[in-house]
């Protein structure tokens, strides 16, 4: 399972010109499910996420984590993060969960988050989305579980 993580102080995601979410400061993750994934991975990956430290300190130090400062969390699935683009001039989806397998994990982590964190904002698995952001820093990590 693949966590893009991005530090921001807006972000949103559009479906037909209609807001279905928007956060303030905090996290825009795009999540990428492989086939392999399962629960385990999604709890292992939701834990990080909301522990990586991204955000400055008092000595502007990325020492303070997402529940540190209590900020918002917007999760948006990407088919395309599990992309193979090794070889050839066109990406392949080989390791990409099937869109069943998929929707069916990324509800359980959204559902998870949740349970587990006060903020949690979604895109809609499937849909064709428009996603705007403001990176912060920027900041952005590869998180894989």
């Amino acid at each position: 399972m693949i966590g893009l993580l991005q530090r921001v102080t807006q972000a949103s995601v559009f479906i037909n010109s209609e807001l279905v979410a928007s956060i303030d400061t905090g996290l825009l993750v795009l999540i990428g499910i492989e086939k392999h994934d399962s629960e385990k991975n999604a709890e292992r990956l939701f834990k990080k996420l909301i522990a990586y430290r991204v955000f400055a300190d008092n000595d502007d130090k990325m020492n303070l984590s997402l529940r540190d400062i209590k900020g918002d969390l917007l999760l948006v699935p990407q088919f395309t993060l599990p992309a193979d683009t090794q070889k050839g001039l066109r990406p392949g989806f080989s390791n990409a969960a099937s869109p069943e397998s998929g929707k069916k994990l990324f509800n359980y982590f959204t559902n998870y988050a949740r349970e587990h964190y006060s903020t949690v904002k979604t895109g809609v698995f499937g849909a064709d989305m428009q996603v705007s952001l403001v990176n912060n820093g920027p900041v952005t990590f590869w998180l894989q579980q």
